[in-house]
């Protein structure tokens, strides 16, 4: 009884936190991710005053607001919407493996760790955080914009590569011969590939299946065949986030609609503590030791997703201030980086791994979201002074009639 009361005590002081500092940050306009993660930071290990007995409910919690945030993303577009976008974006899938898995290699190998380091830190710098993503282009008001469908491309691209890469990391970490890791990723890619193929061909059958009048019945349907769904998936070594992420594809019309007003307050409080709970499992001691590395990474790689979502964007058609919104998007790393490098901490393979990623990750969570609203302005500033100091450098036009007249009393003169 007693430790139940506990839970309920922490939890709901948690919940009432996350409230205030939502409507702090909204009083300025921004994002509250910061303040979620930095409130998770204060009560985590090593804060000011660690939590107890809510611990293992927050962790639930904050999966369930990571598959609530990508069911809310596939529920604004279509199976053909996705097909569509994968097929005519999957180049900028490339380039952003080339532009953010690179440094992260070359770093590790750099600071000696080891090709095996080298492959799990790449994976760390390359993978964006759909769960931060997702709740940015919410607050921001950005879901309905042109560059949106650019942006979620490169992120479901990014998700089903992990269905190749986690079960490869997995082998290495583990020292599994070839024939076992082998076994894994045809699991992966097989169930992955299932999984799409059932969504785009008989997500008609699945809304029919779900609809309801009833918005209990239907919000029940949904959110117990998204958490089903993307257990399946992780079981299966796929990514539970594309599991949900294509269980809203799936849904469409009037379902996708209902099941959209239902769930978004469901979505808005999972979501805060899922990021809580990423604060909370940082021990505020193990970052300075590595802070500055941490630092030089991130600022290098958060300049290359800015070029990857202005190439994506600049691709597809979109205007300049969209393709530096697209950049400025896809800076934030969070969940899958901190899970890749988990895997390796529990392998032994690099003991300042873990607090380097760590601190990589905490630095681009709070910078995401603020390159995400402010690089588009910035740009255009930059832009603007350029042409005016251009404009101050040229000579003014001079008619040609004055011209002759200048030169012709210039000859008198002489």
């Amino acid at each position: 009884m007693h430790s139940s009361a506990v839970l309920l005590i922490e939890f709901g002081s948690i919940i009432l936190g996350l409230g205030l500092l939502g409507r702090f940050a909204g009083r300025f306009g921004l994002s509250p991710i910061p303040l979620y993660l930095l409130a998770g930071l204060a009560f985590g290990e090593g804060g000011l005053l660690p939590l107890g007995a809510s611990e293992e409910f927050v962790a639930t919690g904050a999966e369930i607001g990571v598959i609530l945030l990508l069911l809310m993303l596939g529920l604004e577009y279509t199976a053909g919407d996705l097909v569509t976008n994968l097929k005519s974006h999957y180049p900028a899938g490339l380039v952003d493996c080339a532009f953010n898995a690179l440094p992260g290699a070359v770093a590790a190998l750099l600071m000696g760790w080891g090709p095996v380091a080298a492959v799990v830190l790449a994976g760390v710098t390359w993978i964006s955080s759909s769960g931060v993503i997702a709740k940015v282009l919410g607050d921001l008001g950005r879901v309905g914009n042109r560059e949106t469908p650019v942006i979620l491309s490169v992120l479901v691209l990014e998700d089903l590569a992990m269905a190749v890469y986690l079960p490869i990391v997995t082998a290495l970490v583990a020292g599994a011969g070839l024939m076992t890791g082998s076994v894994t990723l045809a699991i992966a890619l097989g169930a992955a590939g299932i999984v799409l193929f059932v969504a785009v061909r008989y997500g008609r059958l699945i809304s029919r299946f779900v609809s309801s009048d009833d918005p209990e019945k239907l919000l029940l349907v949904v959110l117990g065949l998204t958490i089903l769904v993307a257990g399946v998936a992780q079981q299966l070594q796929v990514s539970a986030a594309v599991g949900a992420f294509l269980v809203g594809i799936a849904l469409s019309g009037e379902v996708a609609e209902g099941a959209h007003t239902l769930l978004s307050p469901l979505r808005d409080l999972f979501a805060a503590v899922f990021f809580v709970f990423f604060g909370l499992h940082t021990d505020p001691a193990s970052i300075p030791p590595v802070l500055l590395p941490a630092l030089a990474l991130a600022v290098l790689t958060a300049l290359t997703k800015i070029a990857t979502g202005y190439w994506a964007a600049r691709r597809a058609g979109i205007s300049v201030k969209g393709r530096w919104r697209a950049g400025g998007a896809l800076v934030a790393r969070g969940e899958f980086s901190i899970v890749i490098a988990g895997l390796a901490v529990s392998a032994g393979i690099e003991p300042s791994l873990g607090p380097l990623a760590t601190a990589y990750v905490l630095i681009l969570v709070i910078l995401g979201p603020l390159t995400a609203r402010y690089t588009e302005s910035i740009a255009t500033r930059l832009a603007r002074r350029r042409d005016d100091r251009g404009k101050a450098g040229r000579l003014p036009d001079v008619p040609e009639q004055v011209r002759r007249t200048a030169d012709a009393e210039a000859s008198v003169a002489d």
